[in-house]
């Protein structure tokens, strides 16, 4: 009885799931999260926010949380109206939250939900993945976060194939993706001069990212040889 308890919430949380992704595109609710539409609705947004900030910030939380854990495109076009709409401080603070919470939360349903599905969909990139969490532990998914190799929601659901325990990779998610968060939502406050997303990605932002992964490899690395191969306190893998 108790199995097929579990078995019909399982299957009842998929069927959710299921339908609310299927909702999101039947109502062409994409289209609320490309750049054009930011650009043209910039002015009326940010001046909702002046008038009730409170509103907005918990809206956009509750719609970026919902984007990330479904796990349906956007995230970029989100980080960017939180610094178009809100401002780099407030932006950032409620893009780095929003998108942990919702990551995580895509990990979760991965795990208990979606394992099967996941594994026939991404399991060429989950090889790769698992080798990276094997040899580094969670500093592999603190570099994923830091240089963007593979896509944020396919980090997202491969993650929920390892056995990182969820509160780990949350924190772990939380701290890689915070540069990254900063350089979006920054490029957020000049909306108005990026005419595409590739515009944002500039060979010089590229270039930040690639020294943004390879920084703190370098330095576990030398902090490593330095303490004669042991890693050091922070850093080791398997803390």
């Amino acid at each position: 009885m108790d199995h097929q308890r579990r078995t019909f919430r399982k299957v009842a949380m998929v069927g959710a799931v299921g339908i609310l992704v299927g909702l999101f595109f039947v109502l062409d609710l994409d289209r609320y999260l490309t750049l054009s539409f930011l650009k043209a609705s910039r002015d009326s947004l940010a001046a909702l926010y002046d008038r009730h900030p409170g509103v907005v910030i918990g809206s956009y939380f509750a719609m970026y949380v919902l984007a990330a854990a479904l796990s349906v495109p956007g995230a970029v076009v989100l980080t960017l109206a939180g610094g178009a709409i809100l401002g780099l401080l407030v932006g950032t603070v409620v893009v780095s939250f929003a998108s942990t919470i919702g990551a995580t939360l895509a990990c979760f349903l991965s795990r208990f939900l979606l394992r099967d599905w996941v594994q026939g969909r991404f399991g060429d990139r989950l090889e790769a993945v698992s080798r990276g969490i094997e040899r580094e532990g969670a500093f592999y998914l603190f570099t994923l976060r830091l240089v963007p190799i593979f896509p944020f929601f396919v980090i997202n659901l491969v993650m929920g194939l390892t056995r990182m325990p969820l509160r780990r990779f949350s924190w772990v998610s939380q701290l890689g993706m915070l540069p990254a968060t900063v350089v979006y939502v920054n490029a957020g406050r000049e909306l108005g001069r990026i005419d595409s997303l590739s515009g944002i990605l500039s060979p010089g932002l590229l270039v930040s990212f690639a020294i943004l992964g390879v920084f703190p490899i370098a330095v576990k690395k030398a902090l490593a040889w330095y303490r004669g191969g042991k890693a050091p306190p922070g850093l080791d893998p398997d803390r």
